[in-house]
C-alpha cells in the first residue's frame, strides 16, 4: 500500500510540473513576448501533434530513427562488452591498446560524418555506423574499468571452487560488474539518441532529425514542438527501459557487494 501511495504520490508531483511549465509557456505566449511564428501556443502545438498522428508522419519517422538506433548500439554493446572484458583481465592487450581506445573516445562521432557519407551514402548504414562509434568505445573502456575493479578475492574463491572459463564469466565476473555496465548503457543510449537526431539532420533523408530540419526549413514551429517533445519522451523511455535490467537477481547481486 505504501509503495503505491509513493507512486501516486510521484505521478501527481511529476504532473504538477509539466502543468506549471505549460501554465508559464501559455503566460509568456498571452503576453505577446515571442511573436506566434517564435512562439507557437499550447493549442497550436496540440493541433499540430493531432495532425502528424492523423498523417502517421511522426510515427514513420519515430520507427526509422528507433531502428537505426536500436542496431547501431546493439552492435556496439555487442562487441563492446566482449572487448572491455578482454582488455579487462588481458594487460598486455590493455597496454597496447588503452590510448588508442582512449583516442577515438574522445574524438566526436560527428566528426566521422564526412567519410560516414562517403562510405556509406545517405541513408541507414551512415547513420548507423555513427551511432556505433558513439556507443562502442565508452562500453568498451566502462567494461574494463569495472573489471578492475571486482576485489581479487571473489577470484580466489571461484578458483576454490573450481570455475573456471565460462562458469567464472557467468557466475562471478558479470554479475559483479553488470551495475556499472548499466549505467554506461543507460548513459550511452542517451548519448546514440542525441548522436542520431544529430546525424539525420545531416546525412537523412527521413526519420525525427530529418523531420526537425524539415519543420524548421518551413518555419513550422509547432511542429517542431511536437518533434522536441516526442524525442525526450522517447529518450525518457530508452532510459526506463534499461533501468528495468537492474531487477534481474544476478544483477542485484553486484549491487549488493
Amino acid at each position: 500500500m505504501t509503495n503505491r501511495s509513493n507512486t501516486i504520490k510521484s505521478v501527481a508531483l511529476q504532473a504538477g510540473v509539466v502543468g506549471a511549465l505549460v501554465g508559464v509557456w501559455s503566460m509568456v505566449w498571452v503576453s505577446g513576448a515571442f511573436h506566434e511564428s517564435a512562439l507557437p501556443s499550447p493549442l497550436a502545438v496540440l493541433r499540430a501533434f493531432g495532425m502528424e498522428l492523423r498523417n502517421w508522419r511522426l510515427a514513420n519517422d519515430l520507427i526509422v530513427s528507433l531502428f537505426r538506433v536500436s542496431c547501431g548500439f546493439s552492435i556496439a554493446v555487442a562487441l563492446g562488452i566482449p572487448t572491455g572484458l578482454w582488455l579487462g583481465h588481458g594487460l598486455a592487450a590493455r597496454k597496447a591498446l588503452l590510448p588508442l581506445v582512449n583516442f577515438f573516445r574522445n574524438l566526436s562521432p560527428l566528426a566521422w560524418m564526412p567519410f560516414a557519407i562517403l562510405w556509406f551514402g545517405v541513408g541507414d548504414a551512415a547513420t548507423i555506423f555513427l551511432i556505433f562509434l558513439a556507443a562502442y568505445f565508452p562500453v568498451t573502456l566502462a567494461t574494463m574499468a569495472a573489471v578492475g575493479s571486482i576485489p581479487a578475492v571473489y577470484f580466489r574463491v571461484a578458483r576454490a571452487y573450481g570455475l573456471t572459463g565460462i562458469e567464472k564469466l557467468t557466475q562471478v565476473t558479470l554479475p559483479a560488474i553488470m551495475p556499472q555496465v548499466i549505467t554506461t548503457l543507460r548513459v550511452t543510449a542517451g548519448l546514440a539518441w542525441l548522436i542520431v537526431v544529430a546525424a539525420e539532420m545531416v546525412a537523412g533523408r527521413d526519420g525525427l532529425g530529418f523531420a526537425v530540419m524539415d519543420s524548421r526549413n518551413g518555419l513550422r514551429t509547432d511542429l517542431l514542438i511536437v518533434q522536441m517533445i516526442a524525442i525526450g519522451l522517447i529518450g525518457v523511455a530508452m532510459d526506463r527501459v534499461l533501468m528495468r535490467l537492474t531487477r534481474i537477481p544476478s544483477v542485484q547481486w553486484g549491487y549488493q557487494r
